[in-house]
């Protein structure tokens, strides 16, 4: 939590319970991780010790999003990894599903980050999924007045309470974020915000908040206006508090430290 330094990519110890372990990236794809160990080890055996985790972590993100239809930048590099990883550092440093808009652009803002930029990173929620513990307060007992959040498209909450019951739900199970387009880099997540078919509370209160409204408006008309956000937004993120020069280390393996 010190900025783009790969931090999250490090494995607990007996003694310590790394990033990767708080709650809230336990929601993590684990072949998410192998992606990234596999392109460091293939980097390893034709050039040791010059890529950087980090580095590995910035190009195979937007080569990744490339892929799936979504657009291509520069990613500036030279980062070097960081030495802290530690699960207690996480809290107040990633977007929680129950903050408030206001709560979430000064988290942003406080890494150097805009509303726009706010906006344009969420959209990456046209790809992935999430589990039901993340969104079950919206489809059942939202508050006295309303059993499902009112903002919520009726016959998607409903949908959503037979894979995620109400008792006992499976912590395995998951719903798409993108209910439209599930598998292409695409703008279809603002305009299903726009119909009530924001899968979390915070990317629908995106569509409604006077902050971040108009943003969401222009991204679901214009692709290319999204794509060009987005990608003025990642340059932004991977800029955030990296090291350079004698600070950090450039690992051997994603998953450890050096010494």
């Amino acid at each position: 939590m010190q900025g783009c330094d790969a931090s999250v990519l490090i494995s607990s110890s007996k003694k310590k319970k790394a990033e990767r372990e708080a709650e809230i990236n336990l929601s993590l794809a684990g072949d998410g991780y192998d992606v990234f160990f596999r392109a460091k080890r293939a980097l390893e055996l034709q050039c040791p010790g010059v890529v950087s985790c980090s580095d590995v972590m910035a190009i195979t993100t937007r080569d990744l999003v490339t892929l799936v239809g979504g657009p291509r930048w520069e990613v500036p590099k030279g980062r070097r990894d960081g030495l802290v990883s530690e699960a207690s550092r996480v809290e107040g440093n990633l977007p929680q599903v129950n903050q408030t808009i206001q709560q979430l652009i000064s988290l942003f803002n406080s890494k150097g980050l805009s509303a726009r930029d706010m906006v344009a990173l969420s959209g990456s929620h046209t790809i992935g999924f999430s589990h039901c513990k993340e969104f079950m307060p919206r489809i059942y007992g939202y508050n006295k007045t309303f059993d499902i959040d009112p903002t919520m498209d009726q016959g998607f909450a409903k949908s959503l309470r037979g894979p995620c019951p109400k008792k006992n739900p499976n912590p395995t199970v998951v719903a798409l974020n993108d209910l439209t387009t599930p598998f292409a880099f695409d703008n279809a997540y603002y305009d299903n915000l726009q119909k009530g078919l924001g899968l979390l509370a915070t990317d629908q209160m995106l569509a409604l908040d006077p902050s971040t409204k108009t943003y969401v408006k222009i991204m679901a008309k214009d692709q290319q206006m999204f794509f060009h956000y987005f990608m003025a937004a990642m340059i932004k993120l991977g800029q955030v508090e990296v090291k350079t020069g004698i600070e950090g280390e450039i690992r051997h393996d994603c998953d450890s430290f050096n010494s």
